[in-house]
């Protein structure tokens, strides 16, 4: 099992698409997949079509008062199922900052899918807390989408940094450019600069209303705009993260 968080401490910056439609794509490889929606928007539930079934959900997993497999729903793709969210995830880092090994209990919590599952997909909310540190420690990748503009790329930086500050392997951090808009030179510069340097993925997401369009039909991209642009440079992202990471 490989587990993969997508995470930025910027909101609004493409994470939960980025989350859905690879999850989705390794589900139509037969992987085994499921995403953990911690984000207490719950837009990744959304667009996979699930909502919780017990009140205050999230926050019963974290404090094990119910048992994660219990939580897990299918969705309407083979091989994709979804813990949702609810409002009571932002209750996180209240609990855990309460727990004695806050970060092995998070751990503990995706060793629970070691037979079931090929993959783990969470979404994360946005922000630096104790609910990230615990995500950071206990995943064995940070993927990491970012606009290619200087307040993005500053918040990337501000990750690295409390990476090296908290002692944790910043290997694990894979970034790839999200929401590019070809008709910005900002964008084509600071892809550019980052490229050289081999810090980000080669392949990128762009900004196209196609993906926008994942809120009208509630489904992942594929589903409904295979043919697109957006598809394909999410299959290529896709196929990069494989070779990367899996």
């Amino acid at each position: 099992m490989v587990s993969l968080a997508f995470y930025n401490l910027k909101g609004g910056v493409g994470k939960t698409a980025s989350a859905v439609n690879l999850a989705y794509l390794a589900a139509q490889e037969g992987k085994k997949t499921l995403v953990w929606d911690l984000d207490p928007q719950g837009s990744a539930s959304f667009y996979l079509g699930a909502s919780a079934t017990t009140k205050n959900e999230s926050k019963k997993i974290l404090l094990q008062e119910i048992d994660i497999t219990e939580a897990v729903i299918p969705t309407a793709y083979d091989h994709l199922s979804v813990i949702p969210a609810d409002i009571s995830a932002r209750y996180a880092d209240i609990l855990l900052n309460e727990m004695k090994q806050f970060k092995k209990k998070v751990a503990g919590l995706l060793n629970s899918f070691k037979k079931e599952f090929d993959i783990i997909i969470i979404d994360c909310p946005p922000g630096l807390s104790i609910l990230h540190e615990a995500i950071f420690y206990a995943t064995d990748w940070i993927l990491m989408p970012n606009i290619p503009t200087t307040l993005s790329i500053r918040s990337f930086e501000t990750v690295l940094q409390f990476f090296k500050d908290n002692d944790i392997n910043s290997d694990k951090i894979k970034c790839f450019f999200s929401m590019v808009d070809h008709r910005k030179n900002l964008h084509h510069e600071t892809m550019h600069e980052f490229y050289k340097d081999k810090l980000f993925l080669k392949n990128y997401i762009p900004y196209l209303s196609d993906i926008e369009k994942m809120g009208i039909h509630q489904a992942p991209l594929e589903t409904f705009a295979s043919s697109s642009y957006a598809a394909q440079c999410y299959r290529e992202v896709w196929k990069e993260i494989k070779r990367t990471c899996l």
